[in-house]
């Protein structure tokens, strides 16, 4: 799962930056569980760093994470959805 081709909506290319593409894609890659096809991202910041709140329902996961980007913080959520095809990385609004 999510390991064919991958797409941004419009909204993740206006409004989220590439670093944190990247580390989300990344985050999905290096999970060691069985992977839902619906991951969730929640993005805000904590203490001066980007927090990364990453989890999933099944399995359930659910891990913090915190980085410095040098980029203005974002808070929203994004979903990354495999439907079998391709996988999509878009914001909570878009769905």
């Amino acid at each position: 799962m999510f390991d064919n081709k991958r797409f941004i909506t419009r909204g993740i290319n206006n409004e989220i930056p590439i670093i944190l593409q990247l580390n989300m894609w990344a985050l999905i890659d290096e999970l060691k569980i069985e992977k839902d096809y619906l991951q969730i991202f929640e993005l805000d910041e904590y203490n001066g760093f980007q927090r990364i709140i990453h989890s999933q329902e099944q399995p359930p996961y659910k891990k913090e994470y915190l980085c410095n980007t040098g980029t203005p913080f974002i808070n929203t959520k994004i979903y990354v959805i495999d439907d079998g095809e391709y996988s999509t990385m878009l914001l909570s609004n878009e769905y």
